[in-house]
């Protein structure tokens, strides 16, 4: 049947056969990419988020779903589709590391970020060489928000509290991976500063559109940090952070427009 999505009846049929499709798929086909289009039908469509928290737990629990994992993740740290809950950030975690494993690059952003931080809920247990590796992995896979935060570690450093224990070694010449002081002077950090490698992860996020990581780069160039300096290749990216500035601003005002006329965005 062909749906005119321009009439709200067609448009109304259209939603209920999809949410139909989507069930049918999920429990009497059992699979699990369709259980988290239920789960993103339930959150995006229905707003029933409790409901979608429990599809989504559910499809990482039984079926090793990735993006499920992260999604129920996200769910557990806000509280969102549990009444009264002011979330449950050791339960985020265990999903966030879920979903790592199982090769989610967001949920290994989330699950880095979380040992890492220091403004973090008392509940996770800060452990920054942990944290690392797996920021690591998410830039590998090509998140640019990940390989951002790696260079801005690597620009400053990180310290660790008095009560931190540090653990692991350096990475090899050449290795991406972020270096771990152990021992010597320079005790009070646990990760060192670096410019080359700060470089190397403001390139690739960068690379990957991120807007502040391409504004670093700009920098790094002027001032020689990390790599020799050079005037033309800084200005080449202040250029281009000012472009992606200028993208989000216009993304920003469409998507006001559309809400303020009451426009499907």
């Amino acid at each position: 049947m062909a749906y005119d999505l321009k009439k709200e009846s067609d448009v109304k049929e259209y939603v209920e056969k999809l949410g139909v499709e989507y069930r049918f798929g999920c429990y009497s086909e059992k699979k699990p990419e369709v259980c988290h289009l239920l789960g993103d039908y339930l959150e995006g469509i229905k707003k029933d988020f409790e409901k979608a928290s429990k599809v989504y737990k559910s499809t990482c629990d039984d079926y090793g779903y990735a993006k499920s994992c992260y999604k129920y993740g996200n769910y557990s740290f806000l509280g969102k589709g549990k009444s009264g809950s002011k979330g449950e950030p050791r339960v985020a975690y265990q999903y966030y590391e879920k979903g790592c494993n199982l090769n989610d690059s967001d949920a290994c952003l989330h699950s880095g970020l979380l040992l890492v931080s220091r403004s973090m809920p008392k509940e996770i247990d800060r452990n920054v060489p942990k944290g690392l590796q797996f920021l690591t992995k998410s830039c590998d896979m090509n998140n640019a928000t990940a390989c951002f935060y790696l260079s801005g570690m690597h620009i400053s450093g990180v310290q660790k509290k008095p009560d931190d224990v540090t653990v692991g070694s350096g990475s090899g010449s050449g290795s991406m991976t972020p270096a771990v002081k152990t021992a010597g002077k320079d005790n009070d950090y646990i990760v060192l500063k670096d410019m080359k490698k700060a470089f190397q992860f403001a390139y690739k996020a960068c690379e990957l559109r991120n807007m502040y990581a391409c504004a670093n780069l700009s920098q790094m160039y002027a001032r020689g940090d990390g790599i020799e300096k050079n005037e033309k290749e800084a200005e080449k990216y202040k250029k281009l952070a000012l472009e992606m500035q200028d993208e989000v601003k216009k993304q920003q005002e469409t998507l006001s427009f559309q809400q303020g006329v009451g426009m499907p965005n």
